[in-house]
């Protein structure tokens, strides 16, 4: 608590970011504090694509805040960003992302979703413009787009280098049929194979299967090789009657440990069910994250949304890709460069996706997640 009150204290001495406000017009920057230059002055220029209007609509303002926050925090003149509104559709980041490219956009920040980022691609890249996206689908990543949400990938790996510090040989994974669990069990077999781990233990099954035949499965696909760490693809009610299922088939505490994805951190139901005290997921740097929310709140008056500091952290890196009052040098993205973003470091990968430096948390009936092991980037020693 102290800690926290000092960063507060910290954050109100800072200087106060203005609210952020949308544009529509192709002549409506945002600049940087301090003077600012002529308005004849040449300027670089950062696309930002959000979901001002439509289904997501909510998000856009908050995500908006957070990409003036690190524009004014960079201290960067001569940059501007250029905000256009996705209406959250494919057709709607195609027509925003073509009118910041004519608006002379180096770097395109956003849009939040894998499809409007698939729509909105192909122009920058014929426009050799990179894309920084909000998205954590990592279908999107490469060739020039980087998806810059916490993936599947980033979170089955933080809770892999977890299990190998427990001496754990093998790791399972158990979800519904579905993108989300598939880009987890992708990533599982990837990541046991390069550490030199067991094959792990696979089971999918229908949305609308019996969670309780679903634990026969684990147990049947697992044999006589004990499955340290289970991963549950699963959230909500769905993750609690999982966990009952698996305890119930004698898969649990003290032989097999559960793990879930950072959303469970949200939910303060999971930790209810008995079969889930305990379980591991990944998340962000915990002081990171009270920074940024205590400075975002000192400046807007409000608690950040989890999503605002992923567009904190996307233009944060588009902002150091371009030089100050030039708008026709191509942006350098500082691919491979450890990173501070809103929730720990991070760093861009040359393929398109994006390290990040997680904590693991253990789920804990009546109160928040507590850090069980600190941040660690991948590649660090340890990871």
């Amino acid at each position: 608590m102290a800690a926290l009150l000092a960063l507060v204290g910290l954050a109100a001495c800072a200087p106060q970011v203005p609210r952020a406000q949308f544009y529509g017009g192709p002549a409506a920057p945002l600049f940087a504090g301090g003077p600012q230059a002529p308005a004849q002055a040449p300027v670089a220029r950062v696309a930002v694509l959000l979901p001002m209007s439509g289904p997501q609509a909510a998000l856009g303002p908050a995500m908006l805040n957070a990409a003036t926050m690190a524009l004014f925090e960079s201290g960067a003149r001569g940059v501007e960003l250029v905000p256009r509104d996705t209406t959250g559709s494919s057709g709607g980041a195609s027509e925003a992302v073509r009118s910041a490219l004519a608006e002379g956009a180096r770097v395109v920040v956003g849009p939040l979703t894998g499809s409007e980022t698939t729509a909105a691609a192909g122009q920058a890249r014929a426009a050799g413009v990179p894309v920084i996206a909000f998205t954590n689908d990592v279908e999107q990543a490469g060739n020039g787009v980087w998806a810059a949400g916490l993936t599947p990938s980033q979170q089955v790996r933080r809770l892999l280098v977890s299990a190998q510090a427990a001496g754990i040989r093998r790791m399972g994974l158990a979800g519904p049929d579905g993108p989300f669990t598939r880009q987890l069990a992708n990533a599982l077999r990837n990541a046991s194979r390069e550490a030199g781990m067991s094959p792990p233990v696979i089971v999918t099954y229908p949305g609308s299967a019996s969670r309780p035949q679903a634990a026969g499965q684990v147990v049947a696909q697992a044999g006589t090789e004990a499955i340290g760490l289970l991963i549950l693809g699963e959230s909500g009610a769905q993750a609690r009657e999982m966990a009952a299922a698996l305890a119930a088939a004698g898969v649990g505490a003290p032989g097999t440990r559960l793990g879930g994805p950072a959303l469970w951190a949200g939910d303060a139901s999971l930790a209810s069910e008995p079969a889930l005290a305990g379980a591991l997921i990944p998340g962000p740097d915990p002081g990171a994250r009270a920074a940024f929310e205590a400075r975002y709140e000192a400046a807007f008056g409000t608690r950040p949304p989890r999503l605002a500091a992923t567009a904190y952290d996307a233009t944060s890196a588009a902002l150091r890709s371009v030089r100050p009052f030039d708008p026709t040098t191509p942006a350098a993205l500082p691919v491979g460069e450890p990173l501070q973003g809103a929730e720990g470091a991070f760093r861009l990968l040359p393929n398109g996706q994006v390290q990040r430096a997680l904590a693991v948390y253990a789920l804990t009936s009546g109160a928040e997640p507590q850090m069980v092991e600190p941040p660690l980037m991948p590649g660090a020693a340890g990871s």
